[in-house]
C-alpha cells in the first residue's frame, strides 16, 4: 500500500524550527560565492548603479584598484538568509525579517570568493513570537572580514499541542 504523499506538508528541506527551537550561537553557513564579472553585471542591472568603479576595470586600475571593486549591497546580499538552510527551518514560523544592517570592513573586489555566516546572538522572546537577531559576517578567501552586520527576524513561538 503506496504511503500518502502530501506536497505541502510533506515536501520539506528541513522541519519546521519554532523561536524555542533556536539557541544563542547557533550558526547558519551560506555557500561560498566567487565574485565573477557576470555577478557584477547582474547587480549592475539590477540596482542601476552605473558608477564606472564597479564595471570598468581600466577607469579601476587608474586609481589604485587591481580589479572592479563590488559595491557594498551587492557583498550585503551575499549574507542574505535565503541563500542557506534557515529560511527552509522558518518556513512555517516566519512572520517577518524586520531589519538589516552592514558595515563595510574590507574592499571586495571581481574575483574574490566571499564566504558568509549567519549567528544567533539574541533571542528577545514575546507573547506569542519572539525575535531572533543575527550576527552577519562575509570573509573573503584569505580570511579577511570583509562585512559585518545584523539581520532581525519575527519568529512565531511554537503552537500549543505542537512538538
Amino acid at each position: 500500500m503506496a504511503e500518502s504523499f502530501d506536497v505541502r506538508r510533506d515536501h520539506r528541506y528541513a522541519p519546521t524550527g519554532w523561536f524555542e527551537d533556536f539557541a544563542l550561537g547557533e550558526k547558519f553557513w551560506i555557500p561560498s560565492r566567487t565574485m565573477t564579472e557576470a555577478l557584477f553585471a547582474a547587480f549592475q542591472l539590477a540596482s542601476g548603479d552605473n558608477d564606472p568603479i564597479h564595471y570598468d576595470v581600466e577607469y579601476c586600475r587608474a586609481r589604485g584598484h587591481p580589479q572592479m571593486l563590488a559595491h557594498g549591497l551587492q557583498v550585503m546580499v551575499q549574507a542574505a538568509a535565503g541563500a542557506g538552510v534557515f529560511p527552509h527551518m522558518v518556513s512555517d514560523s516566519l512572520v517577518a525579517m524586520l531589519e538589516a544592517s552592514a558595515k563595510f570592513v574590507a574592499l571586495v573586489y571581481c574575483g574574490d570568493t566571499v564566504y558568509p555566516m549567519l549567528e544567533i546572538v539574541e533571542l528577545k522572546p514575546q507573547r506569542t513570537t519572539g525575535v531572533l537577531r543575527m550576527r552577519a559576517t562575509v570573509h573573503n578567501q584569505r580570511s579577511e572580514l570583509v562585512l559585518e552586520g545584523e539581520h532581525g527576524y519575527l519568529i512565531k513561538k511554537r503552537p500549543a499541542g505542537t512538538m
